[in-house]
């Protein structure tokens, strides 16, 4: 062997010493993948319970009346009827009803909190507006958790929420997974289990900023959609740089936040919520998303998807919908009130969502209001299929369905037992459990600390 082939061999041996093991190299999570804001979330003790007679929705089309959920350990262990009780205690349901809890998907609590920018909306951290790419944004960050709508919504049987960036911008950053219990900070309340979500726009809302920012930006949908594509065209190829440097096949280039999360939309570590209204916008965008070889997780607001239902059956992606809003913008003009029904009966996967503090604590009589459309126009969705827009269809967008939504053995005992049928405007939430705590007792008055908000307020309490 030649001193050159020793000195070359010394070269490489330092250089492989130096990066460390290859096997750690290539296991390590991509850039992408890593999440600078662990969840501190910790789960209560759990109050252990059989709740008997009840009518049950199981969240994924099942029904029993008459039925029984036993739980214990912060999960559900068995549901069916006359279960035996391993003397835990027993709550009489006859005549109540109990469903997973409930999921929504499309929340600004934390950032638009009322009243503050009821007085002044500068007080919103909705939507970071400086660029029409705010990819490198992490919502929670901004989420201020004395937001009352967090309670306002836990003591409407809401369970999980998603809370997204604003759609001002093109791409508008990260969102978080929260449970809406009492913390300090939003770590305390963050969800573990989730994919990582990302919230885009198009249409009017990221055109006309660009028009009011003296053209820094598109001005119109033709320069959105371009904007879109030479954004992941310049995603993939960092993307590309990044795992051949990873492979020991290239230099790492220098560490870019925004195409960073880009280049998770592309891998499928991050999953797109878009906010999207007319059906030639929804088309576009999947026709992106095909390009590009990543899915959209489901189109936020979409009041035509009725109209391309089979575009999103191909796509895989959901419908995330309203009952009744319409004619506030011109995206919104086509809206029809049996939106939700028509798409469930086209096979598309639909769910509420309420993009508004107050339809947050709504969202099962949100339900109810789109499938009564429905029935007038002769499609029949029972309640049994209706729970599934409020539970299982928005766990599985959030990437928690063999967590929540769904009452099942091993499923985290996020249960909620209603006074009567869940689409009544006349029923309450009587127990709210989170991990198979009780987080929320109408019998009960609350304990421990007020949010501030509520504070001055003649004592009111949700």
């Amino acid at each position: 062997m030649t001193i050159k082939r020793i000195a070359m061999l010394a070269m490489v041996a330092t250089a492989m010493l130096s990066a460390g093991p290859v096997g750690a190299q290539r296991s390590a999570p991509m850039p992408w993948q890593q999440d600078p804001f662990p969840s501190r979330y910790k789960a209560p003790p759990p109050d252990d319970m059989l709740l008997k007679g009840a009518t049950i929705l199981d969240g994924v089309g099942g029904r029993i009346d008459g039925g029984d959920v036993l739980i214990r350990g912060g999960k559900i262990v068995a549901v069916g009827k006359s279960l035996a009780n391993p003397g835990v205690r027993e709550v009489d349901a006859a005549g109540r009803w109990v469903t997973p809890g409930v999921i929504d998907v499309h929340s600004h609590d934390g950032t638009f909190v009322l009243p503050l920018t009821a007085i002044d909306r500068e007080a919103s951290d909705v939507s970071e507006v400086s660029t029409p790419n705010a990819a490198d944004t992490w919502i929670e960050t901004a989420v201020n958790a004395q937001d009352m709508g967090f309670d306002r919504a836990l003591s409407n049987g809401v369970t999980t929420i998603q809370i997204l960036p604003g759609s001002t911008p093109i791409f508008a950053g990260r969102s978080v997974i929260v449970k809406p219990v009492r913390a300090p900070t939003v770590w305390e309340m963050k969800a573990v289990g989730g994919v990582q979500g990302f919230k885009m726009a198009c249409g009017e809302n990221p055109k006309s900023w660009g028009a009011e920012k003296d053209n820094e930006g598109p001005t119109s949908r033709q320069g959105v959609v371009s904007y879109m594509r030479q954004q992941f065209i310049d995603a993939q190829r960092y993307k590309r740089q990044v795992e051949q440097a990873r492979a020991g096949a290239g230099a790492m280039p220098p560490r870019d936040l925004k195409l960073e999360a880009i280049a998770g939309i592309l891998s499928g570590d991050v999953r797109v919520n878009l906010h999207c209204y007319r059906a030639g916008d929804i088309a576009g965008a999947l026709s992106i998303a095909k390009e590009f070889g990543f899915r959209i997780g489901a189109i936020h607001h979409a009041t035509e998807a009725y109209k391309i239902p089979g575009l999103l059956r191909e796509a895989g992606t959901c419908a995330a919908v309203w009952a009744d809003w319409w004619g506030f913008k011109l995206e919104a003009q086509d809206a029809v009130r049996a939106e939700a029904p028509m798409l469930e009966q086209a096979g598309v996967c639909v769910m509420m969502h309420s993009d508004s503090p107050a339809d947050g604590q709504r969202l099962n009589i949100a339900a109810a209001k789109a499938a009564a459309a429905g029935r007038r126009i002769g499609i029949d969705i029972p309640p049994e299929r209706m729970i599934k827009w409020t539970t299982s269809n928005p766990a599985k967008l959030l990437g928690m369905d063999k967590r929540v939504g769904t009452l099942a053995p091993g499923y985290q005992a996020d249960v909620v037992l209603w006074s009567g049928n869940p689409f009544s405007i006349y029923s309450r939430a009587d127990l709210v459990l989170i991990d198979g705590a009780i987080a929320w007792d109408r019998s009960a008055p609350r304990n421990g600390p007020v949010s501030d908000f509520e504070l001055g307020r003649g004592g009111a309490r949700p």
